[in-house]
């Protein structure tokens, strides 16, 4: 079992949990039960993963009891706007084959529509209160979008999902969580982002000599180093995998404890620039996807 974070409206969410990002077919479907069966309790997809039934039948294969199993997915930027963002969770969780989501997120800002975006996160808050989702949140936005977004909206964001690995920290954006009381959550935790969204001259984390001395220090994989630097710094973290030995590897990280220097170590690295899109530039013309019907 992984540990627990409370978040702003107490309920409870595994810190760390496995992402499913272009895992496809029954890769996908293997993922999430093995990853369910070796103790994983987090499971993480989106509408633009097209992958929402295989993680569905994932979760059916385990055998593990729907209410033990912390479901994330997140609505896509062509069905933003109040109605349509109502109908695309309709099909998202007719697609997992559930009735009620643990979080829904919006998957990017789209400052481009603004009154779009805030009008799906009203769509949020609505299921929110009719109990069809027990928490909403936001993925990729940025300190502005936060504070645009919560000068319009009811509920402050239960987790704010973004880039952040030992290369691309975003202190400022991590310190205004802490002072809203939302959740840092970790996508490509360990800098995977570099295997799909292009190298950006940035050595990958998992390379770095500095991690890979305090991996041998503690007899751990640099994967496992950084998780647990993920978890000390008080986050959620979802790392990707369709291996099972890796899956089980990315949980196996309460054992040790990193020391302060160790943490300093790492802060360290950091270079400022991220590995994948910048959300100031997101729209769906820049990621062009149509999400299919259920």
């Amino acid at each position: 079992m992984t540990a627990v974070i409370g978040l702003n409206n107490g309920i409870p969410i595994p810190a760390l949990g496995l992402g499913v990002l272009q895992s496809e077919g029954r890769d996908a479907t293997r993922a999430v039960s093995s990853a369910l069966c070796n103790g994983v309790r987090l499971i993480d997809t989106a509408a633009a993963y097209f992958n929402e039934r295989e993680v569905g039948e994932g979760i059916r294969d385990s055998g593990i009891d729907r209410g033990d199993v912390f479901l994330t997915t997140k609505l896509w930027m062509t069905d933003y706007g109040y109605d349509s963002a109502l109908r695309a969770f309709d099909t998202s969780t007719a697609k997992l084959g559930v009735d009620y989501l643990d979080l829904y997120l919006l998957h990017w800002p789209w400052p481009g529509n603004w009154s779009e975006t805030v009008a799906s996160y009203k769509a949020a808050e609505r299921l929110l209160g009719e109990g069809r989702v027990r928490a909403i949140g936001v993925s990729n936005f940025k300190p502005l979008h936060l504070r645009n977004l919560l000068e319009v909206s009811d509920r402050v964001p239960a987790v704010n999902q973004i880039e952040l690995h030992p290369n691309f920290q975003q202190p400022e954006l991590v310190s205004l969580h802490r002072e809203l009381g939302i959740l840092t959550q970790a996508w490509s935790p360990i800098g995977g982002v570099y295997g799909w969204a292009g190298e950006n001259r940035t050595l990958p984390p998992m390379q770095n000599e500095v991690i890979g001395k305090i991996a041998h220090d503690h007899r751990k994989s640099p994967a496992q180093v950084i998780l647990r630097w993920h978890l000390q710094e008080g986050r959620s973290a979802i790392p990707k995998s369709i291996n099972p030995e890796r899956i089980a590897e990315n949980i196996d990280v309460l054992d040790f404890e990193l020391t302060a220097d160790e943490l300093s170590t790492i802060a360290a690295i950091d270079t400022g620039r991220r590995g994948a899109l910048d959300p100031d530039d997101a729209s769906p013309e820049t990621i062009g996807l149509t999400i299919d019907a259920a």
